[in-house]
């Protein structure tokens, strides 16, 4: 099974890397929309890129013929990422958690149905956003693999100098307030950061990868991290592990490497669920004892 996959690097490096650099950069962003008990939020801003994707898509149909290929993509990229990173900003700035939960629900909604009516009239671009809602790695280039390598890098850095700010911030934003941590500021620089990430990882790897990778090892890392902190080590790790093996079983079983790794995320999920009932259980077990 490893040397079948390891005979397909060649062929399928920039996307198995970027694969990886997805899963571990959403998995360390993911972490907080998980601590916030935001999860939908990270649907709602994959859609609104999907939609800005589409525009971008509809808009360049104009000049297909005079743009190359890699000028497209930059362009379908800037787009997805603009409304990604306004869907974002929308939904966290929204006060109270009713109106948040409403404003989440109407970004996807509408980012859903406007992403498919703006391209309903070209074949190609309705072709495009059927890609992106059913997820595939397989077209990633190395460029890519080069930018999802910078933002991990970028958000490692803001993560270890800023942790215990962010992790007061996200766990605890009244008490963050009261010691002097400008929340409304890092709110708006998370929001931005969490659209540019999901914008890139949906033009490379779709809706289902992007959707899974932001939540999925975020909730497993909580279930089995007693400590809070560890869950910003332990989300990014998950997220690339889990990736990884099912890179390895998509190719050797001929699936498709997005879906098995969301599949593969999930079933981690549902064991991390058992898990914290049995120590649960075993706990209150010990204390009656």
């Amino acid at each position: 099974m490893i040397p079948e996959f390891l005979d397909t690097w060649s062929l399928f490096r920039d996307a198995y890397l970027s694969g990886l650099l997805i899963a571990a950069v959403l998995g360390l962003v993911g972490a907080a929309v998980v601590a916030r008990d935001q999860i939908f939020l990270g649907a709602a801003v994959s859609q609104a890129s999907m939609f800005g994707i589409a525009l971008g898509i509809r808009l360049s149909d104009l000049y297909v013929e005079r743009l190359s290929e890699r000028a497209l993509d930059v362009i379908h990229s800037l787009t997805g990422g603009l409304f990604a990173v306004l869907g974002s900003l929308l939904t966290s700035r929204a006060a109270g958690t009713d109106t948040r939960e409403s404003l989440t629900g109407w970004v996807f909604l509408v980012g859903a149905s406007l992403s498919v009516l703006v391209v309903a009239h070209s074949p190609h671009g309705l072709a495009e956003v059927n890609r992106l809602a059913t997820s595939t790695i397989l077209g990633a280039h190395e460029t890519d693999v080069r930018i999802f390598a910078a933002m991990l890098a970028i958000s490692v850095a803001v993560v270890a100098l800023h942790r215990d700010a962010l992790m007061l911030m996200v766990l605890d934003p009244e008490m963050a307030r009261a010691v002097g941590i400008p929340v409304a500021r890092w709110d708006r620089r998370l929001g931005i950061w969490l659209g540019v990430t999901v914008a890139f990882s949906m033009h490379v790897s779709g809706l289902l990868y992007t959707f899974g990778c932001l939540v999925l090892p975020g909730l497993v890392a909580r279930n089995v991290c007693r400590n809070a902190s560890r869950v910003l080590i332990a989300a990014p790790l998950i997220g690339s592990l889990a990736s990884l093996l099912s890179f390895v079983l998509a190719n050797s079983l001929d699936y498709p490497p997005g879906q098995l790794a969301v599949a593969v995320m999930g079933v981690l999920l549902a064991a991390s669920w058992f898990q914290r009932v049995a120590r649960r259980d075993s706990a209150a077990a010990s204390g009656r004892d």
